[in-house]
């Protein structure tokens, strides 16, 4: 049975493609440029951050983030970027009687920022409110613990095979992998893929799959 379900934020719950334009003009660079190195980062495995450093070799976030907030364009995300999918889902598995929680690799100001959009969840963890970040066991060991405490019981979602899924289900969660953004089309781990319990296309998909799973448990 399924009695909680977290999801990642980026790319799953929010739509970063706002986000990625507003770096590509912060760093000087044509969007289509920076998208097109952006996936290629991601195509050879290499962390995000190195996107940002082929424009920028000294390119550290945290750094980054002050300056543009001190030149008045500081990263911010509200409800024209959540994906359109996102809040009936949400609201829908809450319906459900389960507890749902967003949980996910983000910078401090993001909390904030997530908290203001009044989404129907139970918890909202960041990797820098919990100073652990994925794929550390940590971070799981914190959605475990905000969960319930039986990983068992919990399904995570998630755009990446490798941060979200494996890692989610090495922690004894089911996962659900969603395929959107550019992990979610780039990155093919089809041995992850398999394993995950559900993969879907669109949110819209999990609430019903969660019911029927649920049905056949009880």
């Amino acid at each position: 049975m399924i009695e909680a379900v977290f999801f990642d934020v980026g790319g799953t719950i929010l739509d970063e493609s706002r986000e990625f334009a507003d770096w590509a003009d912060w760093l000087g660079v044509p969007r289509h440029t920076f998208s097109a190195v952006f996936g290629a980062v991601i195509a050879r495995g290499q962390d995000w951050q190195e996107a940002f450093r082929t424009f920028r070799p000294d390119f550290d976030l945290a750094t980054e983030l002050e300056r543009r907030a001190a030149a008045g364009r500081p990263e911010a995300f509200g409800e024209e970027d959540l994906h359109s999918d996102a809040r009936a889902c949400l609201a829908a598995l809450k319906e459900q009687g389960l507890l749902v929680g967003l949980a996910g690799n983000q910078p401090a100001h993001a909390e904030a920022s997530l908290r203001a959009l009044d989404l129907p969840v139970d918890v909202i963890g960041t990797s820098h409110g919990w100073g652990v970040a994925k794929p550390a066991p940590g971070f799981f060991d914190r959605v475990v613990q905000a969960g319930g405490g039986d990983p068992a019981t919990i399904l995570y979602v998630g755009d990446r095979p490798d941060n979200d899924a494996h890692a989610a289900m090495t922690a004894g969660m089911a996962a659900c992998l969603i395929r959107r953004g550019p992990w979610g089309h780039i990155l093919d781990m089809p041995a992850v893929a398999e394993r995950c319990l559900f993969r879907i296309g669109s949110l819209d998909e999990l609430p019903a799959l969660v019911a029927a799973h649920n049905a056949i448990g009880r």
